[in-house]
């Protein structure tokens, strides 16, 4: 078996590397925000479908969602691919500053490689499947808007990943080797708020700010903020204020995102972030809605399907950064300050042996600690439905900050190629394994089983609430 999976899985995705390379970079033209990726979806399921995959979209009552599979029977193996941008990233390929003339929007994140390297990944373990004459599925999920709005948990709720046996994600980063530990579960609403408009100066007292309501919410959950959680974080933006200052603001709006390691914890905390605006309300004479846009689980980890990344990295290797690359990850370094590398070295848990490389072109081993949870994914929901391991490859210099221009800036050339193909390798290999080793995969279901309890996945989403196709403009720069 392991000479097909060699020979098959890894070659075809050399074959396929100008393709995927293609992929890639169409996505990173493209640059679309969560839920208008429309040309993203299409370019990705057009090249599953030429692929022999068999395509239904407008999956969850979301446009550019889709479920791409070939094969048939068990085991059922997915791969999460995602492609949505950024808002405010805009950046040309360069290792400077320069905006791109077609919009505000970027590929901070990378998702323009790891869609592109799931694509890889799912046509490695079609060919090694084929070559072998063995049964099994392939699925690739056409996951939208994974910034901001979480896709993955309308896809969820509906039962998309239910018949998985394993499911597989990746994302770039700096370091080479699979993530280990949780992240954070989160909450996300508008809450807009609905005054009086009045002269400010000629008759304030008729008047009820809608401002005056949000700013009195943000001032509560300020206070709010020493009385939390270990781990626990609340944002907000105040997206509209009133439009000039002669005119009290009947209409205010602001957008909050509330996280915490656990998902019960989410929920508490929310509770009391929901009495910040209904004191805000009663103390200005406003009234005021809440418009939820997402509800996410933190991470459930696998410990087989992680310790498998762990091995098939070793023998693939790390990615192979070129004279081009090399020179890039040089200049964009200069962008890059101490502290941020530092932070980095930190955060990450890279050894101190990598101070002084700008890219990490090793395989790191397990770290001696689970990783910190920093941030979220609407992964998190997946790996609630059927057992899931994330994978992360260095696509960018050590210390790249997240979701920047300079972030945007390698996932669009031979840096961010090199990691999402070395990528693409670790995870059809890994599947493959999956698929043709039975006691593996029934210690990775007994794994899933004990860490859920045997509970059935139950979505934190209302049950009537749907994507917010209305939070980002259909126009898209």
């Amino acid at each position: 078996m392991s000479s097909v999976r060699a020979t098959e899985a890894m070659r075809c995705i050399d074959q396929h590397a100008d393709l995927i390379r293609g992929i890639a970079h169409e996505v990173w033209n493209y640059a679309e925000l969560a839920l208008h990726e429309t040309r993203s979806a299409q370019c990705l399921a057009g090249a599953l479908q030429d692929k022999g995959f068999e395509l239904e979209v407008g999956v969850a009552d979301m446009p550019t969602a889709f479920v791409a599979t070939w094969g048939s029977g068990r085991p059922v193996i997915g791969f999460l691919g995602e492609y949505d941008a950024l808002a405010g990233v805009s950046q040309e390929a360069l290792p400077y500053r320069q905006k791109r003339e077609s919009g505000d929007a970027g590929h901070g994140c990378g998702h323009n490689l790891l869609g592109a390297g799931a694509f890889g990944a799912a046509i490695g373990l079609k060919r090694a499947l084929e070559a072998a004459g063995l049964p099994g599925t392939v699925k690739y999920f056409g996951c939208p808007a994974e910034e901001n709005l979480s896709g993955k948990a309308f896809m969820a709720r509906e039962g998309v990943f239910d018949d998985c046996d394993a499911c597989f994600d990746w994302h770039p980063d700096q370091i080479n080797r699979p993530s280990v530990g949780t992240t954070l579960a989160n909450n996300a609403a508008n809450f807009v708020f609905h005054g009086c408009s009045a002269h400010a100066a000629a008759d304030p007292h008729l008047g009820r700010s809608a401002l005056d309501a949000v700013q009195l919410m943000n001032m509560g959950v300020e206070f709010l903020r020493e009385h939390v959680s270990q781990g626990a974080r609340v944002h907000y933006v105040i997206t509209g204020g009133g439009q000039q200052p002669n005119v009290v603001p009947p209409r205010a709006k602001v957008w909050y995102l509330v996280r915490s390691v656990q998902r019960a914890e989410v929920d508490d905390l929310w509770e009391r972030v929901l009495q910040c605006a209904s004191g805000a309300a009663k103390m200005t004479d406003t009234t005021y809605e809440v418009d939820m846009l997402k509800a996410i689980y933190n991470v459930l980890p696998n410990g087989p399907m992680t310790d498998l990344l762990f091995d098939c990295f070793e023998r693939v290797g790390p990615p192979e950064f070129g004279k081009e690359a090399r020179e890039f990850a040089r200049q964009i370094a200069e962008n890059i300050s101490a502290e941020q590398r530092e932070s980095a070295f930190r955060g990450r848990q890279i050894p101190d042996e990598l101070r002084d490389k700008l890219l990490c072109d090793v395989v790191l081993p397990r770290p001696p600690k689970e990783d910190e949870p920093r941030g979220s994914t609407d992964v998190g929901d997946v790996s609630w439905c059927c057992p899931t391991a994330r994978l992360r490859v260095a696509c960018q210099v050590i210390g790249t900050p997240g979701h920047s221009w300079q972030y945007a800036a390698q996932a669009g050339m031979e840096i961010g190629y090199a990691g999402m193909l070395t990528a693409a390798k670790v995870m059809a290999e890994a599947a493959f394994e999956v698929a043709t080793d039975e006691r593996l995969l029934d210690r990775i279901k007994g794994d899933f089983k004990e860490r859920t309890g045997g509970r059935p996945f139950e979505s934190a989403l209302q049950p009537d609430q749907k994507p917010a196709l209305h939070q980002f403009g259909a126009e898209q720069g």
